[in-house]
């Protein structure tokens, strides 16, 4: 996990332009790289502005990217808060990627940003990913239709401080960031 770099457009393209992770996320037929970098320059801008942002995940053994994880934040009263989110490779799914920077995520946000509720926004028909929201504890809440995305509702997941050091996972570790 590193921040973001300008010469990760092509992988990060690279991987959101993947048939799996396009049905995945509804990316439109039209998707380009300007949309990629529209994602990288806002998760670099979220570290800036907000102290928390999307990592670019690397494989260890080879340094090639696989995709992206970390916090994320909308200003939009209809957005529930910080969100922890994943986005990976199809070829890497099944690993432990998601899960694993997933909690690293949940740990930067409980412990270096000290809120008291994350949340993950998660459309209802991504098994897989709703599989790594329960691996890190958290729990399914209220459908929402949100306006960045009005064409289907998402499920809003929701971990609280509490919850998260009864489920163990608040162990002695390294804090992310």
């Amino acid at each position: 996990m590193r921040p973001f770099r300008a010469d990760d457009l092509d992988p990060l393209f690279a991987v959101m332009a993947t048939d799996e992770v396009r049905t995945s996320f509804h990316l439109p037929d039209d998707f380009a790289p300007a949309a990629a970098w529209a994602a990288i320059t806002s998760f670099v801008g979220l570290w800036e502005l907000k102290g928390l942002g999307q990592w670019a995940l690397e494989e260890r053994a080879t340094g090639r990217l696989v995709g992206r994880a970390g916090l994320y934040w909308r200003p939009e009263p209809e957005w529930p808060g910080v969100e922890v989110g994943w986005l990976l490779d199809p070829a890497v799914w099944g690993h432990g990627y998601a899960t694993e920077a997933g909690a690293r995520a949940v740990r930067h946000g409980f412990e270096a940003l000290h809120l008291d509720t994350l949340y993950s926004v998660i459309l209802p028909e991504n098994t897989r990913s709703q599989g790594v929201a329960r691996r890190l504890a958290f729990t399914p809440g209220e459908e929402r239709v949100l306006p960045h995305f009005p064409s289907a509702p998402h499920r809003i997941w929701h971990l609280d401080r509490v919850t998260w050091a009864a489920s163990g996972a608040a162990a002695p570790g390294p804090t992310a960031g």
